[in-house]
């Protein structure tokens, strides 16, 4: 029994040897601007390479049993589940040199635009490959896995770091080699005396006057804007900083006291009140721009709802309130979120629908994935606790900034706007108070609302509350590349592309570690915990990547055709 057991891990950890070697070779494909989400694998099943690999698996699986004495790993089970694990050897094969032989090709063949193709890495580039092929090989060693934050605290300041960088580089030493920068300001006044010598009217004094006044004023916003831009960097710094000392976690650090549990204190409820109160106001404030008229009305009485709950359980208390002795379970006003939430995301998913059927506006599907997104918002701000609010304030304020003062100002492709999602996904995963231990898990998110435990429900509420980080940040990408669709069409798919591989990588190499460390003394306490988070947010990115694949209306032009 424990020689067969130990023949089926080594096999388990060949084929996901192999599965790792074909999302490495997927890594420059990840990185072009052309990658799409898509998985090839009608030509290696279908090639007679795969054919040929089985019949010489077959014929080797025959030699050796015949020469040998003992039986060996296939002849131990059944005839069909042998011939599945040698088609499934075959076909990871076949994979692995079809992706291979692309590679070779594309080498071979000549660049159309050899200026726009031969543009070398800049810096954020290595620091995103070399981020990510450190996080992976960290995950070897119990003590990386038990501090893992801080590994994407690090990531993620060395990318602001990295960024403020580019800003620099983009506002300052570029101006002067480029025309553009320097005639960006002139571009009313030109565009405005070009069209009145076109219609041969001429402009009078007093609107040259409120001319130059607007031209001014356009200026001393553009201005503004590109300072903001260039602190953008520094100011998510120190939001960073200031999550950081909220919520404690790992091992090492984590018996320390932090701002949230002097927050959760008896003694200082009418700060987290206070906290609480101006937290919600902010989220309403950040995420109601978009909106129509009725999610806006929603949100405001879903978000008092969310504190009505808060005091209804004791957390927190109106100004009115001078104690907090009538306490009850708060299930009616959890239950009236929770109509505003599905309230709202029935509406975006309404204006979906419609951009997918009837109509192909860009326009009505940002503003239902926008929706969308915001209900999701609401449901995470009744599911957190009250001192954890700022955390979700942060999120949708770093969202906020790096969204028009750096992403779009720089004009990132949707690889990197991928990476920089999910890895400040990641480090928001930790800043909420979660670890790669179970202690930290929030089951009491799985009974808001609920009188009794109800399996599906509870399963669903946890996993939200603790994923919300990485999940919000997945939304709110899908929210930006759709709205960058008219600048490259294929935006969507290619971040879906490089999200599941962002993904696919780390749980590939850890399941080989595991394997290979399953004797190890830790086994239970550290790696198998850690086995467990990853599993469950593989299925988190599989329902993540299908929505975006869903969403993606140039996938959806190419099923047509």
């Amino acid at each position: 029994m424990g020689s067969s057991l130990a023949n089926c891990c080594k096999r388990i950890h060949l084929r996901m040897k192999k599965v790792l070697l074909l999302l490495l070779l997927s890594i420059p494909k990840a990185l072009s601007s052309q990658a799409e989400f898509e998985v090839p694998l009608s030509p290696p099943l279908f090639s007679l390479l795969f054919y040929l690999m089985c019949l010489m698996l077959c014929a080797v699986h025959i030699i050796v049993c015949t020469s040998a004495e003992s039986l060996c790993y296939f002849c131990s089970m059944s005839w069909l589940t042998a011939v599945g694990v040698m088609m499934l050897i075959s076909a990871l094969m076949c994979g692995i040199l079809s992706a291979i032989a692309k590679i070779f090709e594309n080498s071979r063949l000549p660049l159309k635009n050899p200026v726009v193709s031969s543009s070398s890495w800049s810096e954020i580039d290595v620091l995103i490959l070399a981020g990510t092929i450190g996080h992976v090989l960290s995950l070897g060693a119990s003590s990386f896995i038990e501090e893992e934050h801080q590994t994407w605290y690090f990531l993620i300041n060395t990318l602001c770091l990295a960024l403020c960088q580019e800003l620099c580089r983009n506002n300052f030493l570029l101006k002067e080699s480029d025309p553009q920068h320097s005639t960006t300001g002139k571009q009313n006044f030109d565009s405005i005396g070009e069209a009145s010598e076109y219609k041969n009217i001429d402009i009078p004094a007093a609107g040259n006057l409120k001319l130059g006044k607007a031209t001014s004023s356009a200026e001393f916003i553009k201005g503004s804007d590109k300072w903001i831009s260039l602190a953008s960097p520094w100011i998510i710094l120190i939001c960073c900083r200031l999550l950081r000392s909220l919520n404690q976690t790992g091992v090492q650090w984590a018996h320390r006291p932090d701002f949230g549990h002097w927050l959760t204190s008896s003694e200082h409820i009418a700060e987290l009140s206070f906290l609480a109160a101006v937290s919600l106001l902010t989220i309403f404030f950040l995420v109601q721009r978009r909106c129509s008229l009725v999610s806006k009305i929603a949100m405001a009485l879903g978000l008092l709802g969310v504190y009505s709950y808060r005091a209804a359980i004791g957390n927190v208390i109106f100004p009115w309130q001078h104690d907090s002795k009538d306490i009850s379970k708060g299930i009616t006003e959890a239950r009236f979120v929770y109509v505003f939430v599905l309230g709202i995301v029935f509406t975006g998913t309404k204006d979906l629908l419609k951009s997918q059927v009837i109509s192909a506006d860009s326009s009505v599907k940002s503003t239902g994935l926008w929706e969308v997104y915001n209900g999701l918002v609401l449901l995470a701000a009744l599911l957190f606790r009250p001192h954890n609010l700022p955390v979700l304030v942060f999120c949708l304020l770093i969202q906020t900034m790096m969204t028009r003062y750096i992403w779009r100002p720089l004009k990132f492709d949707a690889a990197r706007i991928t990476v920089m999602h999910y890895w400040f996904g990641q480090a928001f995963f930790y800043f909420q108070g979660n670890s790669n231990g179970i202690a930290t898990v929030d089951v009491s998110a799985g009974f808001v609302g609920l009188e009794s435990y109800v399996e599906i429900p509870a399963i669903f509420l946890t996993a939200f509350a603790t994923y919300s980080g990485p999940l919000l940040w997945a939304i709110h990408l899908l929210c930006y590349l759709s709205s960058e669709v008219s600048r490259n069409s294929a935006a969507v798919g290619h971040g879906c592309f490089c999200y599941a591989l962002m993904r696919s990588i780390p749980v590939a190499v850890y399941i080989v570690l595991v394997t290979g460390l399953r004797y190890h003394l830790f086994i239970w306490s550290v790696f198998s915990p850690k086995l467990l988070y990853e599993g469950v947010h593989v299925f988190i990115t599989v329902a993540i990547c299908l929505f975006f694949t869903a969403m993606d209306q140039n996938h959806s032009h190419k099923v047509e055709d």
